[in-house]
């Protein structure tokens, strides 16, 4: 991740502006180095001047390989370089090696645009050898959707469409200003009916008011968490609420997985009464994924829907269980059987609300965090198995923003393909199909990251099993999941018991379990064809007698 301040020219290495092609990435880019007086570098520019050939002659003599090798030679170089504003090309970040490279003490920003304004900005252009096609909509549809991902990646997003060169620039210096005096990191999630934004730095709950006003809320809100939340943190977040002009009622709940009920919800009712929380008000969900998943089930059926902030407060609720837009409660048949779709106003994370978790609670994030680097970041799995020895806190503190960051993209790349879980998003639930099974047998005293560790080795083995996954992988997991405090293993209950719980799953379809299964580190699939023989004989040998 980025780490600039606000001494630009000395701590701050570069700034990158990325995106696709026609989002004015070259003009944008001179404009902010002349602002701060800082040199530009146009990547492709220097690249035809190196080569001696145009890009289209580039691709057309040496091949669209040769150019790629250049991009990646001028990434390693300029990264050794300070005070450069650095415009790319279209794909030149698309390669992790090359984004980790500039993105290293540098400001990555990515600049987006409309569709129909890309193909109006390019009207006239015949200099892009990858738009050389009869369909060049069509065309620029399939290259912004082969390149997604990896825009999604880059820490900060700005709109082009509709704005004057100087307004973006304008903007990207703003972004540079924020993130050397707050060191605010902003992810944008867009839903069917909109979008909102994950706010991640360290003393953010001291800014909620601050933040939620610039969101649009007013009036009444109530702030919903638990005792022990509420001895930490309440006070901070009540005056930022009221400085802000905010009528906050601190609503309380009890604490723990076992009150995750629709009687607590009930609960909730009858204090948003009292509150006087109206259809204009808030919840404010400051705790866990219990209280996350709580007020927004509240928020989402109180007098109709109301709107949604979390503040998570633990590292498992910050990488998941805030963002996406699932809330549910449980039944005492199964965990998450009824919920609703609910999305948030805001997310704001403040990294330094985990210095006050017990070791517990933040092995239990680690499992979410490791789960996230399984089903879409090698990277983020490799950084964790690298640094994996030493203390979780010293982790945490070095760094927490970057790791916290890179899980949330995971999840975040996933929930914008598949919002309502009608496809892909079922990947987010590896692990999920055994430790649920474990959570409910255990009547949740077993934590749900820690049910997850076990699961996530249960789904490894049956992969092997299945011969979908490499034995390398069953042995790289185990292994993370240790270094990190995290069981492997389960005692007390017998095979068919587990079985038998699975198959309260909401996963299954009909009479058909479905289980997400690794394929590689950073690839999961999901399937329904797992026998139930296989299935108990992986459970006996991850049972502990």
């Amino acid at each position: 991740m980025s780490k600039c301040a606000s001494d630009k020219s000395q701590t701050c290495a570069n700034i990158v502006i990325t995106g696709f092609m026609g989002t004015g990435k070259s003009k944008v880019g001179l404009e902010v180095a002349r602002r701060l007086g800082w040199e530009f570098v146009d990547m492709d520019t220097l690249i035809e001047q190196r080569v001696g050939m145009t890009i289209p002659e580039i691709f057309a003599q040496r091949g669209e390989g040769f150019f790629r090798q250049q991009e990646r030679q001028l990434c390693q170089e300029l990264a050794k370089r300070q005070g450069l504003v650095i415009a790319t090309g279209g794909g030149a970040l698309i390669p992790e090696e090359n984004r980790q490279a500039l993105g290293t003490g540098g400001l990555l920003v990515c600049l987006t645009c409309d569709v129909r304004e890309i193909l109006r900005r390019l009207v006239q252009v015949e200099d892009r050898p990858l738009l050389d096609a009869a369909d060049r909509r069509e065309r620029i549809e399939t290259l912004l959707a082969e390149r997604r991902e990896a825009y999604r990646r880059t820490p900060h997003q700005i709109d082009t469409t509709g704005l004057t060169v100087e307004e973006v620039a304008e903007r990207v210096i703003r972004v540079l200003g924020d993130w050397g005096e707050a060191a605010v990191e902003r992810i944008v999630v867009r839903t069917p009916t909109g979008s909102y934004g994950i706010h991640l730095g360290k003393g953010l709950l001291a800014r909620v008011g601050e933040l939620a006003r610039q969101q649009g809320l007013r009036g009444r809100v109530a702030l919903v968490t638990n005792r022990t939340v509420r001895d930490l943190y309440a006070a901070t977040v009540i005056e930022s609420l009221r400085k802000a002009g905010f009528e906050p009622a601190i609503c309380q709940v009890p604490d723990g997985e076992a009150y995750k009920t629709l009687d607590t919800v009930g609960l909730l009712y009858d204090q948003f009464i009292e509150g006087r929380l109206d259809r204009y008000g808030a919840v404010l969900a400051l705790g866990g994924g219990v209280i996350g998943d709580l007020a927004g089930f509240a928020a989402a059926t109180y007098m109709r829907g109301v709107s949604l902030v979390q503040l998570p407060t633990t590292l498992l609720a910050m990488v998941d269980a805030s963002i996406g837009g699932k809330v549910a409660v449980d039944h005492p048949k199964g965990k998450n059987l009824i919920g609703a779709f609910k999305q948030p106003e805001l997310v704001l994370i403040d990294p330094l609300a985990l210095a006050t978790l017990d070791e517990a609670e933040m092995r239990s994030g680690w499992a979410e965090v490791i789960k996230a680097g399984m089903i879409g970041s090698p990277s983020l799995f490799e950084h964790l198995e690298e640094r994996g020895d030493k203390p979780l806190l010293s982790i945490l503190r070095h760094s927490s923003v970057q790791v916290i960051a890179e899980a949330i993209r995971v999840k975040v790349a996933i929930v914008e393909e598949d919002p309502y879980e009608s496809g892909r998003r079922a990947v987010l639930n590896l692990g999920h199909t055994f430790g649920h099974a474990l959570e409910v047998l255990s009547g949740f005293t077993l934590r749900h990251g820690e049910a997850v560790s076990i699961g996530m080795v249960a789904a490894t083995r049956t992969a092997v099993a299945l011969g979908l996954c490499d034995e390398a992988v069953e042995g790289r997991l185990p292994a993370l999941l240790q270094r990190f405090g995290l069981p492997t293993r389960y005692e007390g209950y017998e095979p068919r018991e587990v079985w038998k719980a699975m198959a309260t799953d909401k996963k299954r379809r009909g009479e058909k379990l479905r289980f997400v299964l690794p394929r590689a580190i950073g690839q999961v699939v999901v399937t329904d064809k797992v026998p139930k023989a296989m299935v108990l004989e992986v459970l006996e040998k991850l049972r502990e007698r």
